[in-house]
């Protein structure tokens, strides 16, 4: 079929074609030792596009020999369904029906139950497959009845050969000579982000609009480099992308280390992206670093107000400024666990009345006032008195520890000489 998709057409017949994969589909893979038994159970796919999902499924129903049916829950109805499974038990699916839904997230919970009769009574074997984590999006029920294998972006070094068989196939079917230098070849295999889909798609459309001099068609750098402008992105600001490249820029801050950092926060504003990049600046400011370095809230807090001003593209330099700061900081999460403890005693009901000498003075009515007995800090040398604040259910109850930091540290330290000296 000449306008056959190169995508489709160079799709891999059996496992051995396959790239990347091999945690799961090497020769000791336990999906791969699944297939070869032919014991086929019921599975769900999770990965990102492009990386063999269905082709994985195009293989198990060529080795069962089952029919196989495919629909996108994107489109598909409970009645497309009903008509996947009155193929059952007929001479169109002799030895079973082997149904692949692709998107199952986009099914409602009312549909994918639709599937549990026929998932329970074997006649149809379903491969769902899920570009999101399928423990949030998919039906418990279904899951429970499913295996669940993760597919993981394939490398640039096992893309490298499908880019070669493209440039091959294309070459053949075209009748023509295509030279793609290696340099071409290691930057559609490198831009593509782990998608192999991606990477046949730009060498088609690099083979479809370079010139043929003399039956030969040369690939060159520049329009590699023009077709893979943004294809490496991943990204889905209501999908697992969203939440994992923000977990990644926090915890590369949190560990300090400004070079990771900075490519999360890259990725985060080349998908257009800057609140959630600000978002987790501002909270690594208080949560990671904290009392070690509290001036570094107002910096962080500047650079945002600044990137807010400026729109992107001119943005990422303030926001790379908070970024740098907040991941060479010193760092203490003591904030962090002292807001943590103290609202975990709230939320436990752990509280009790205030001391009567905290109290608004407004509180007591006309007529009726008691002496408080509040101590006024001030009045007393560095400016403190010893006095219960806590209420009587919580005395001696300790939220904040000082950290190891040397700001902390001072701070402590400050603070015995002044209580240890203090006499009633």
């Amino acid at each position: 079929m000449a306008n056959r998709p190169l995508a489709d057409e160079i799709r891999p017949q059996t496992l051995d074609e396959m790239v990347g994969q091999r945690h799961i589909l090497g020769e000791n893979g336990i999906l791969r030792r699944i297939i070869e038994s032919g014991n086929i159970p019921n599975m769900v796919f999770y990965g990102p596009s492009g990386t063999g999902k269905t082709t994985v499924a195009n293989i198990i129903a060529r080795r069962t020999d089952r029919t196989l049916h495919r629909l996108n829950a994107t489109t598909a109805s409970i009645n497309d369904i009903k008509e996947v499974i009155a193929d059952v038990d007929t001479l169109m699916a002799p030895n079973g029906v082997l149904l692949y839904l692709d998107e199952i997230q986009y099914f409602n919970k009312k549909q994918q139950q639709s599937l549990l009769e026929f998932m329970e009574n074997g006649k149809i074997t379903l491969i769902a497959s899920t570009t999101e984590n399928p423990y949030f999006y998919v039906y418990n029920a279904v899951l429970s009845r499913s295996t669940v294998f993760e597919f993981k972006p394939v490398t640039a070094e096992e893309v490298r050969p499908a880019v070669e068989r493209a440039v091959a196939l294309l070459a053949k079917r075209r009748g023509v000579e295509i030279e793609c230098p290696p340099e071409v070849t290691d930057h559609i295999a490198a831009a593509c982000g782990g998608d192999v889909r991606k990477a046949v798609n730009s060498v088609e459309l690099q083979v479809n609009a370079a010139r043929s001099t003399g039956g030969r068609i040369t690939l060159t750098l520049e329009d590699a480099q023009m077709l893979a402008q943004r294809s490496a992105m991943r990204y889905d600001r209501a999908g697992d992308d969203h939440f994992d490249i923000a977990s990644a820029l926090m915890k590369s801050m949190r560990g300090s280390d400004p070079d990771a950092a900075l490519h999360y926060l890259a990725r985060l504003l080349e998908a257009g992206d800057m609140v959630t990049a600000i978002r987790r600046i501002l909270c690594s400011a208080s949560e990671d670093v904290g009392m070690a370095y509290p001036q570094a809230v107002s910096i962080v807090n500047a650079c945002v107000e600044n990137a807010n001003m400026l729109g992107l593209p001119e943005a990422r330099l303030p926001l790379a400024q908070a970024v740098v700061l907040l991941a060479t900081a010193p760092k203490s999460n003591s904030v962090y666990q002292g807001i943590s403890a103290a609202m975990s005693d709230v939320a436990a009901g752990k509280t009790g009345d205030y001391p009567r000498h905290l109290q608004n003075v407004h509180a007591d009515s006309a007529g009726m006032e008691r002496e408080q007995g509040y101590l006024y800090p001030h009045d007393y040398p560095n400016h403190w008195v010893e006095q219960q604040y806590l209420p009587d259910a919580l005395v001696g109850r300790k939220y904040y520890e000082f950290g190891e930091n040397k700001q902390e540290q001072a701070a402590r330290a400050y603070w015995e000489r002044v209580k240890g000296e203090w006499e009633p």
